[in-house]
């Protein structure tokens, strides 16, 4: 099998709380110890992590907090009952 690049498509919105989440994760405790139980996981998460940091402009913008709740209320609205209990679905 070839060793082919594999491309994911994420909206704005995705990529800029996706690499939000991940800034805010990684360097945990709890997050590094589960991603610890299969080590080989760290070079796709480094990697998404750093295209990310390097592709998001928004991060370095004065409204980020701003930017970063509006597509967040998005993600939301768009995702209906997902994620949610089922007593609250």
């Amino acid at each position: 099998m070839a060793d082919d690049d594999f491309r994911i498509k994420l909206t704005r919105d995705q990529a800029l709380v996706l690499s939000d989440w991940l800034y805010h994760r990684m360097g945990t405790e709890e997050f590094d110890s589960l991603v610890n139980q299969d080590r080989a996981v760290w070079s796709p998460l480094h990697q998404i992590a750093g295209t990310l940091e390097t592709s998001l402009v928004e991060v370095f913008m004065p409204d980020y907090a701003g930017r970063l709740d509006a597509a967040r209320d998005r993600l939301l609205n768009s995702l209906g009952d997902v994620g949610l209990p089922i007593d609250e679905a």
